[in-house]
């Protein structure tokens, strides 16, 4: 049983990780797609009701964002492993502006968003953290969180 929380800005890779390393693993939750809070705590609860692997791909810059997670899982007996995304304002911009329809978010959205950025810690409840850079050919490098 294991809770993936993702974290980082708007177009940092998050959803690409997410396909590459999970699709075949884990629920994926994400809020984008759910629309509603609701839809959302619905899901989690039906993981971990079925001890079912499940990753949330949002944005999940802040430990209350986190924590809403972070308490049932552990709750659950879950193992929380996190991944957050290397969250440079211009690099998500750039990459942002490639993004096709309403996949593209405006660019405030990614700026504001770096505003709220609580870097995460083993205190909130993680068993294990990673930080994850993209490259510029799209491919990711995964490191030990060392904080």
């Amino acid at each position: 049983m294991e809770l993936v929380i993702l974290m980082g800005l708007q177009a940092t890779g998050k959803s690409t990780f997410c396909r590459e390393r999970f699709y075949n693993s884990h629920v994926r939750i994400n809020l984008d797609m759910l629309k509603t809070r609701h839809r959302e705590h619905m899901l989690v609860e039906a993981c971990l009701l079925s001890k079912t692997k499940f990753v949330v791909d949002n944005t999940n810059l802040t430990r209350e964002d986190r924590a809403r997670y972070i308490a049932p899982a552990k709750g659950a007996r879950f193992r929380i492993t996190g991944y957050f995304f290397q969250s440079k304002v211009g690099d998500a911009i750039n990459r942002n502006a490639t993004r096709i329809g309403s996949e593209r978010v405006p660019d405030i959205a990614i700026a504001g968003s770096s505003t709220r950025i609580e870097l995460p810690g083993y205190d909130e409840g993680f068993d294990e953290l990673f930080y994850v850079r993209l490259s510029g050919d799209n491919q990711f490098t995964v490191e030990r969180w060392n904080t």
